[in-house]
């Protein structure tokens, strides 16, 4: 179900919203890795899936959003797994560590900005990241949040950063706590980077 609905949903933003990718070359050519991307709303989930085909992307997602059942069957046929946020055990690592060394791509959204909720995340990105031996990659949406904005033609645009590693000289070499808050104040940098770009150039297009 992954790839027609991603190449439809590409096909509705492009037509639509003028959707443009910023920075493609920049991913992983062979093997898995993490992408983490900015999360206002649903569109910024459905503008990642769709930037990375043919590549599909296992989207880590709150255990709440399960509970039904045809809820639960759709998330699951479009890659989606549930995480207990509020209390993360080791299947929160075990399934994306594993998924990654079958040369899949995890897809992680925590928040532009840091908060209480952010922050676990980020460190969880880096974390499974860095357990995989997998660079991780982060990327920033701005456009639509919604299909109102889209059906008027807000343009949308994705951008992907340079891949940061998490493996050094050490290969192999568990990293410790400060090793992880440092990939993660990196990570919330280049987040950061890359929004401030994409600000720029809409502002650089507004009419004057």
């Amino acid at each position: 179900m992954y790839q027609p609905l991603a190449r439809f949903a590409r096909l509705l933003l492009r037509g639509f919203g003028k959707f443009e990718i910023i920075g493609a070359d920049k991913l992983p050519k062979e093997g898995g890795y993490v992408i983490t991307c900015t999360h206002r709303g649903w569109m910024d989930v459905v503008a990642l899936g769709c930037s990375l085909l043919p590549t599909e992307v296992h989207f880590m997602a709150k255990k709440e959003l399960f509970s039904k059942k045809v809820s639960d069957k759709f998330l699951r046929d479009i890659n989606a797994f549930p995480v207990d946020r509020e209390n993360p055990g080791p299947s929160s690592l075990k399934i994306p560590i594993q998924l990654i060394k079958q040369g899949k791509t995890i897809g992680i959204f925590p928040s532009g900005t840091r908060s209480s909720e952010d922050v676990p995340l980020k460190r969880g990105a880096v974390t499974i990241a860095s357990m995989a031996k997998a660079p991780i990659v982060p990327a920033a949406y701005a456009g639509p949040t919604g299909l109102k904005e889209l059906l008027r033609g807000k343009k949308a645009r994705l951008v992907i950063g340079d891949p940061i590693p998490t493996v050094g000289d050490a290969e192999g070499a568990s990293k410790g706590k400060k090793d992880l808050n440092e990939l993660a104040d990196r990570l919330m940098l280049a987040t950061s980077t890359l929004e401030a770009g994409l600000k720029r150039l809409d502002e650089s297009q507004q009419p004057t």
